[in-house]
């Protein structure tokens, strides 16, 4: 078996760009795979046909791990840009690998864990501008049956907190758990904005909220801050989206500096990379949650691994809150169903894309707002929950 084709599809999602990306092999099999990354898709599009397709065409798929293996060394640069390209094409190898064997990916990595994953909501507080606002949504997330949600409460701060971006900040979240409850998960996003002394602070004044986990509080790269942050407080610390190594993420849980590991599998180098990046935090006694903020393949990919993973604590969801033709562009693709995700048996990843409503949704630049531009606070979806 050998892939002879590699083809890039983009469709504009609103707040993102999707790019997913289909392997075709010589006797027919397809499989999909998603590098879509913010501001950059097209650049990765370009990466994808000029540097990452004269690498496997005419590769057997079943080669995946080396194969992607030699990607990655031959990369020689790294960052985000490569790796999610390298990602997208190794996502789209298990799915053919899957077909192939007739089995759903995730018992390719190891089998069934898990009957269904519990989700948390994420994108539901576009728009909001008042603590009142949030706590409408808020409600309304729980009204989806959502038992955790996540949000980031801090404005365009930077480094540090001005009083009133801190008072603001804990109006905010206060106002959501008095309208949520006790026993709804709170997430605190902090997208890496505080420097350590700050982010300390921050977090110490969240924790009569008892967040769930406190996320990203200072600037991914710093994980020796990120273990004193860690040292420093009682709530879990949450991290590691934005890295993309292995070396990377051997260093974030031999410090032991955060809680719950969050590799993102369309970034970090696929599904084989992110299996590993869970082995290796389940063997520290580290729990799991994958990042997926993109579309639809990618969190499939997630998913896979998710479920295959015994120290999987629960998976990040965007599709209630994300355009209205999310599901369309994979032919109606949905596993969740009242905070809960559940997977089928379907071989493959279990999906597949449609190239008429893609084409009817193209792409759109810098459709995703800075997080330190005024413009993410006020628009950055204004789409309602799907019901």
């Amino acid at each position: 078996m050998k892939i002879v084709a590699l083809e890039t599809f983009l469709a504009n999602a609103g707040l993102r760009n999707y790019l997913f990306v289909r392997l075709r092999t010589d006797d027919g099999l397809t499989g999909l795979g998603e590098a879509s990354l913010e501001w950059q898709e097209r650049t990765v599009q370009t990466l994808l046909h000029e540097w990452v397709e004269q690498r496997v065409l005419g590769r057997d798929p079943r080669d995946v791990e080396s194969l992607a293996g030699e990607l990655i060394r031959d990369q020689y640069q790294g960052g985000s840009t490569v790796m999610t390209a390298i990602s997208g094409v190794e996502i789209a190898m298990w799915d053919i690998l899957g077909k192939l064997e007739g089995k759903p990916v995730y018992q390719l990595l190891g089998g069934r864990q898990h009957d269904r994953l519990p989700a948390y909501a994420n994108g539901w507080y576009g728009g909001a501008t008042k603590p009142e606002h949030y706590a409408e949504k808020a409600r309304q997330v729980v009204e989806h049956g959502y038992g955790a949600m996540k949000f980031d409460p801090f404005g365009t701060a930077w480094q540090s907190l001005t009083d009133e971006e801190s008072r603001t900040s804990v109006e905010i979240t206060h106002a959501i758990r008095r309208a949520v409850g006790p026993k709804i998960g709170l997430m605190i996003e902090y997208h890496g904005r505080l420097a350590k002394e700050p982010a300390v602070e921050s977090i110490l004044t969240m924790e009569r909220f008892e967040p769930v986990w406190c996320e990203e509080p200072v600037e991914p790269e710093r994980v020796e801050e990120l273990a004193e942050v860690k040292g420093a407080v009682r709530s879990p610390i949450a991290a590691g989206e934005r890295l993309y190594t292995m070396a990377d993420f051997e260093r974030l849980i031999r410090l032991r500096a955060a809680d719950i590991v969050q590799m993102d599998v369309a970034h970090c180098g696929g599904m084989a990379m992110s299996r590993n990046i869970a082995a290796l935090a389940g063997t520290h006694g580290l729990r799991i949650a994958p990042h997926c903020s993109i579309g639809p393949v990618a969190l499939a990919a997630a998913l896979h691994l998710g479920m295959s993973t015994p120290h999987c604590m629960i998976q990040e969801a965007f599709g209630e809150f994300d355009v209205p033709w999310r599901d369309a562009l994979v032919r109606g693709w949905n596993p969740l169903s009242r905070g809960q995700f559940v997977l089928p048996d379907t071989p493959g990843l279990g999906l597949d894309l449609d190239e008429k409503v893609i084409a009817e949704h193209p792409y759109k630049p810098n459709s995703f707002p800075s997080l330190w531009d005024r413009q993410w606070l006020d628009g950055f979806t204004q789409n309602q929950p799907r019901r």
